[in-house]
Formats: C-alpha cells, structure tokens, sequence
C-alpha cells in the first residue's frame, strides 16, 4: 500500500477522533458555558448536519481544484473549526466551530476515497479505502477514549487543541506524500450530478443509510442499556466503547481485503450477520460478558460493510465518482441521525432501553434486502448483452451454412 494511504489515514483519526470525542465531553462542556446537556448536545446534532450538508458542497465547490489541493484545503478548514471550538469564548462559536470543522469531514473522506483507490491496482481499491477508513476506526479505540481522559482531566478545550494539532500533522502529510492526481478531462459539476440519476448508485447510498443505521440505533443508546439492563457502573461504558472500537478496527480490514474479492457476496454476509446479531443483543444485553462480545461484534459487522459500501458508489459513479462518494458519507451521518431518532422514539414509548436493538435489526434487514435487489437489478441489465455474445457465434455459423 502506498505511503500516501498513510496522510489519509492520519487525517481520518483526527476527523474521528474529532466527531466522537464531544460525547465523552458534554458535561464538562455543558458546565464550563452554563448550558444544560441537551442543549449542549446540539455540538453533536450540528456536526453530524454539517457533515451532512457540507459533503455535497464543499465538494462541489472543489470541482476545479486538483484533488490533492483540495484534501489540503479540507484539513485546513478542519484545523481553523477545531481551533475555534478550543478557543470559543461563549457556546454559540463553539458550535460555530463545530459545524466549521464538520464541513471538512464528509468530502475529505469522499474525496480521500477516489484518491486511495486510484492510486492502487484495480484489485484493491477496496483495501486502499479500507486503509485510509483505519485511522476513523483507531480513533475510536485511541484517540476517542485518549480526548476524554485528557479532557476530563486537563480540560476540554486541550482536547480540541490537539485534534487541532493532529490536522497540522495530516495537512503537512498530504502535503508531502499523497501525489498529484490529474483530474479527468471534460468531468465537471453537472457530470458529477449526473451520477445521481443512476438507480445503483442511490440504492448503494440507501443501503448505506439502513445498514450504518442499524449499527448506530444500538450504539447511540449504549450507556443508558449497559448501566440500566446489564448492571454496568458508569465509568465501565468508556472501555466498552473500546470493545466497539476494536471491533470497527478489525471489521473494516476484513471488509475491505474481501471487498476486492467478491464485493456483495461481503455485504451480503456483514448485512445479515449484522441484522441476525443486533436482534440477539435485546438477549445478550442482560449479561455483562455476552454484552461486550456483541458490542463488538457489532463494531466489526458495521464497519465489515463499510468498504464494500463506498467501492460499490465508486463502481456505479465510476465516471465522475468524486461528489457521489462524498455524499455517501453523509449518507452514513443520516443513518446515524434516523437511527437515534427512531431508537429514542421506541424507548420514550415504553419499549426499553434494549428496544433500539430491534430497530438496529429491522434498519440492517431493509439494507440487506436493497443489496439482493441492486444485484438482481445489475443481472438483469447484463443479461441482454450476455444473450446478444451468445448469439452471435450461431448467427456466424448460420450465415456460414447458408
């Protein structure tokens, strides 16, 4: 794998790191601007519609910027947004900065995509990805557990001015090892959208809203499910955290090495396992030891399908991929989004905190159901081709005989 994978990925730490570790922190937070924890946590709401909105824009707003020039550009505004929230004098700037430095999120990785997989082989493009997804996962098992600690300890703003630091280091990486990639000729923005009005590509991105729902309808309500039915102190669901980290880690590698081998045989196998293993976290979740297995096995079923999930929008979008893989990742942000929604509504109903569980399972189901209907669709479309190739030899024999 290229050197270069290497700044993407350091870059993606900081961006995770950035993403997760509010959560960790809303308290400290909250006190520190006299704001109550709901209102605080509109850092987290604001992030995710930044990433949301800004992936579609900021990409598009690159369409003439080399794409090098453009990831360098992303990590800068990242560094300005995180120096901002570490700095803000009142609540407001710092949600201020928080949407800032979301807007860099989803098209440096949509953007960091295309790059990674046009600098390997055809063959491991979904590894390339993969690689680069690494230093999201990591960041849950390091930097996520790491910020909190610190900011528990020294204080929260020293959190976001390391993140801060960590895009100089991402910056000056790509900067230096990730080459210039010229862009296509003749692709511009309307070339872009036009990749929209292929059914495959929005059945991959609808798939990749149910599938990384499912697995956020359970995480989202973590704390609440451990401390309450699994009998979990407070300070243990850090460390479980961890366990779910550990999992994305490991599930994201092999996603992405079975992805270039046989790419929806694997999210047929992550999407059902996922589905079969969120419904039997509503059992699991009441002993402590089953508890953590599947929380990890959750980590690792999720991210197990994330790599196939982003190859399969670069496959179908091959022509102009750019702005279709950075909307996927916000498609990933609207699954988180509709999954926390729906799970508080199934609790706030009177279902349990184990409840999101069962929408998790429902969410992952329809995403596996979307795959065995793109497959269907994508045979049926090769089949008139196929049936042309095999006739073509009869016809010359026949016009031979005749």
């Amino acid at each position: 794998m290229p050197l270069a994978l290497l700044a993407l990925a350091i870059g993606a730490f900081g961006i995770g790191t950035t993403e997760f570790v509010i959560m960790g922190l809303l308290p400290e937070v909250a006190d520190d601007f006299g704001v109550s924890i709901p209102t605080a946590g509109f850092l987290v709401t604001g992030y995710a519609l930044g990433v949301m909105f800004g992936a579609p824009l900021m990409t598009a707003l690159g369409t003439k910027v080399s794409r090098k020039r453009m990831l360098m550009l992303l990590m800068g505004l990242f560094v300005v947004g995180n120096l901002l929230s570490a700095l803000a004098p009142a609540f407001t700037v710092m949600l201020i900065g928080r949407v800032v430095a979301s807007l860099a999120h989803g098209a440096f990785f949509g953007i960091g995509s295309v790059v990674a997989a046009d600098l390997v082989a055809p063959d491991k493009k979904a590894g390339a990805i993969a690689m680069m997804f690494t230093g999201l996962t990591v960041a849950n098992v390091v930097g996520v557990p790491l910020g909190t600690l610190i900011g528990q300890a020294a204080g929260w703003r020293l959190t976001f001015t390391i993140v801060a630091a960590l895009g100089v280091i991402g910056l000056i990486g790509v900067a230096r090892l990730v080459p210039e990639i010229p862009r296509p000729e003749g692709v511009r923005l309307r070339h872009e959208l036009a990749a929209f009005k292929n059914a495959q590509v929005l059945l991959a991105m609808a798939m990749t809203v149910l599938g990384f729902g499912g697995v956020f309808a359970a995480i989202t309500y973590i704390a609440p499910m451990m401390t309450h039915v699994a009998g979990f102190a407070d300070s243990s669901v850090t460390w479980l955290l961890v366990l779910f980290g550990l999992g994305m880690v490991g599930g994201n590698l092999v996603g992405g090495k079975y992805a270039d081998r046989a790419l929806m045989p694997m999210l047929y196998v992550s999407l059902g396992a996922l589905a079969v293993v969120l419904a039997l976290f509503t059992l699991t979740a009441h002993n402590k030891v089953l508890a953590g297995v599947t929380i990890a096995l959750i980590g690792a079923l999720g991210f197990a399908a994330v790599p196939p999930l982003q190859k399969r929008v670069l496959d179908q979008a091959h022509d102009a991929p750019t702005l279709a893989s950075a909307v996927n990742i916000g498609a990933f942000n609207l699954g988180n989004a509709l999954s926390a929604w729906l799970g508080g509504l199934v609790i706030s109903a009177g279902f349990g905190y184990t409840a999101p569980n069962w929408v998790g399972a429902a969410l992952a189901t329809g995403a596996l159901l979307l795959a065995f209907l793109s497959a269907g669709l994508e045979r049926r479309d090769s089949a008139p081709s196929a049936v042309v190739a095999e006739a073509t030899p009869a016809d010359k024999r026949a016009a031979v005989h005749h």
